[in-house]
């Protein structure tokens, strides 16, 4: 087992995992595991450029991650940014505050990567389950963008789209300044609009009816799953592959569209920052299985951060094994 540290910074949140993990076998035990929202994204799809006051939000958050790095003596660390980060203009203001606190530079990756990293993630441990059928069509819903990777051991096709929780709602729910409370149909229209137009673009190269599991990812979808179960505190290992029916995404999904701010805080489990934004991120879920015919979804905790992790301790093995003996 190899002690490594990974962060995905995405546009929504920021996240760390620190692990002994052996990507030989798949095994990944966790040391700490953290999530903080700094909404990284905001306005970037509006203005081009991550605002002063969200890169400091992801600084701060940085410097804590750094202390747990250090507190447990993680041999590699791996940092990879993936949407806001890759569509700024002024993402070299953000690489040279990461390199200044962490000391290692974020590799600002494509959303072939991205997609990839998440695929291992969430399917490394599915190995030898006879429960779940092949080809997986894993879907990571971001706050900036969506990946969407079929794949048996391997990935054989992926797409990124730019239809995620933030821009959506960002870019059709939000006037003046401030999100609709609650939102119209005729937003939501939009939303649903943008989101199939993507798919449409997606489906050009990623075979995604052929799927025969459909494994869901990130914040958006674990939300749903913890809404479903009822959750009075979010709890991750609860949540970590449960199956939701279409019947309960769509019902879920139709609640959060109808319901105030307010209501949607309310909700026991429910994060702040993602009282906004999680309406739109369940809509990209119910129009994937609604684009796909599936019938049910695989709530997995396990992504792009064990992905990135698993990389890391290979990382770290390939030195070793090329390192010189002893003379």
């Amino acid at each position: 087992m190899t002690r490594v540290a990974a962060i995905d910074c995405g546009t929504n949140s920021i996240r760390l995992l620190v692990a002994d993990a052996d990507p030989a076998t798949g095994a990944l035990v966790d040391l700490d595991r953290r999530m903080t929202i700094v909404r990284l994204g905001q306005g970037v799809d509006r203005t081009g450029r991550l605002a002063p006051e969200a890169l400091e939000r992801t600084f701060a958050a940085c410097r804590e991650y750094a202390e747990a790095i250090k507190a447990h003596g993680a041999e590699r660390v791996r940092f990879v940014a993936t949407s806001a980060s890759r569509d700024a203009e002024n993402r070299d203001v953000f690489v040279q505050g990461i390199l200044d606190i962490l000391g290692v530079e974020p590799e600002v990756i494509t959303g072939a990567q991205e997609a990839e990293f998440s695929f291992t993630g969430a399917t490394k441990e599915l190995a030898g389950r006879d429960d779940l059928a092949k080809p997986y069509l894993v879907v990571d819903i971001g706050g900036g963008s969506t990946e969407l990777v079929v794949g048996t051991d391997e990935v054989l096709a992926a797409r990124s789209v730019d239809v995620g929780c933030v821009r959506m709602t960002e870019r059709h729910l939000v006037h003046d300044g401030v999100v609709a409370d609650p939102p119209t149909r005729e937003q939501f229209a939009a939303v649903r609009a943008d989101i199939e137009a993507a798919l449409d673009l997606a489906e050009r190269t990623v075979p995604l009816k052929d799927a025969r599991t459909l494994v869901g990812l990130a914040g958006s979808v674990t939300t749903l799953a913890a809404i479903e179960l009822g959750l009075d505190t979010y709890d991750g290992r609860a949540i970590h592959h449960t199956r939701l029916p279409y019947e309960r995404v769509a019902a879920i999904t139709e609640r959060l569209m109808t319901a105030t701010h307010a209501e949607r805080a309310a909700i026991p489990a429910m994060h702040a920052g993602r009282v906004d934004v999680i309406a739109s991120g369940a809509l990209v879920l119910l129009a994937i299985m609604d684009r796909t015919g599936a019938e049910e979804v695989v709530v997995s905790e396990h992504d792009i951060l064990d992905g990135i992790a698993y990389k890391a301790a290979e990382e770290v093995e390939e030195q070793r094994r090329s390192a010189p003996g002893p003379a």
